[in-house]
């Protein structure tokens, strides 16, 4: 079964044109990368699956269920943990009440818990979050949308602007999340960490997928990854149309 299904988005903001029949799928219990260039349309695709920018066209179901005219706060209350773009940690919060924040949902992950997987969160738990590092607002973005106990958790750039050690640290917490059964939707700019760590992988190249496959056949192919800062349709479609 999939945790995510999406089938033929289009997405606009006004009348631009933004995402173009998009189709992926998120297995349960999987990580999926989903990857491309600036401006390729990663994040739009986020955003009308949570329901933030919804499509115009086409159908989404999130563990089954239609969730295409859905609002946020429904999605996630459905079991969808997401972190977006930027952290959007509150700065005038500590790390405890920026955890106290979301409404919880029955499950495994406590505060307590979120604090044995992020040391540095529960050493820094009185601190505001304007005075964390850009890892420790990462790590405390990732660990209150834990406290939701989400089925699935979608990660829009989570290395963005982070230093290569800590970049580590949070593909190594993502790929913990495989193991503790929750599906995973990696929106990431860092193609090559994240393959390491997929199971499967899309590429957007101008709100269109020009890849659709293993992680491991897409990591398997030293050109294709360099050609993925600047992918373009023409150069994939060659290769292969999507799946």
């Amino acid at each position: 079964m999939n945790a995510l299904q999406a089938e033929g988005l289009h997405t606009y903001y006004g009348k631009s044109h933004i995402l173009h029949g998009v189709s992926l799928a998120v297995e349960e219990g999987r990580i999926t990368a989903l990857l491309g260039r600036n401006g390729a349309g990663k994040s739009t695709t986020l955003r009308s699956l949570m329901g933030l920018t919804p499509p115009r066209q086409g159908k989404i179901e999130i563990f089954g269920q239609n969730t295409t005219r859905w609002q946020p706060y429904h999605i996630a209350q459905h079991g969808v943990g997401y972190v977006p773009e930027g952290r959007r940690v509150f700065p005038n919060l500590t790390v405890a009440e920026n955890l106290r924040v979301p409404i919880s949902r029955s499950g495994p992950w406590n505060e307590e818990r979120v604090f044995e997987l992020f040391p540095r969160l529960a050493e820094r738990r009185g601190n505001r979050g304007r005075q964390l590092s850009g890892g420790e607002q990462e790590m405390l973005s990732i660990a209150r949308a834990l406290i939701l106990n989400p089925r699935l958790l979608i990660l829009d750039e989570p290395s963005q602007g982070l230093a290569p050690l800590i970049v580590r640290e949070v593909f190594d917490v993502v790929a913990r999340m495989r193991a503790e059964g929750i599906s995973v939707l990696l929106v990431e700019q860092n193609a090559r960490m994240s393959l390491e760590i997929a199971d499967n992988a899309y590429v957007l190249d101008n709100g269109s997928v020009v890849y659709s496959g293993t992680a491991a056949e897409l990591r398997a192919d030293e050109a294709r990854v360099q050609e993925l800062a600047g992918a373009s349709a023409e150069a994939w479609a060659h290769e292969g149309a999507p799946a």
